[in-house]
């Protein structure tokens, strides 16, 4: 299932992963094992902020891309399913069918 995955990363601990050269290393190997379709970074509520939309095949998944954020970020992690056009298209054509 496709799912955006909002990294929130506390800002003493991700500025201590910057000086220690530490992010950079976190951010490639998390990138490296998703395989994202996509991965966008910025500011929210004035944490830094990763987006990234990959293919979550099974939810035990989860542990495993979550902790290292967790434990070296002191990260707010969040996990949404979301759809691409071609994915609206085909469940709004699933309501029509419905009817």
């Amino acid at each position: 299932m496709r799912m955006l995955l909002k990294v929130q990363m506390d800002t003493p601990a991700s500025n201590e992963a910057i000086r220690q050269g530490t992010l950079q290393k976190l951010m490639e190997s998390a990138l490296s094992e998703l395989r994202p379709e996509a991965a966008y970074f910025g500011a929210e509520n004035g944490c830094r902020t990763a987006y990234l939309f990959f293919d979550l095949a099974d939810p035990s998944q989860m542990p495993k891309i979550s902790e290292p954020f967790f434990m070296e970020l002191g990260a707010k992690l969040s996990y949404t399913p979301v759809m691409n056009r071609e994915d609206l298209s085909k469940g709004l054509g699933a309501l029509s069918a419905g009817r």
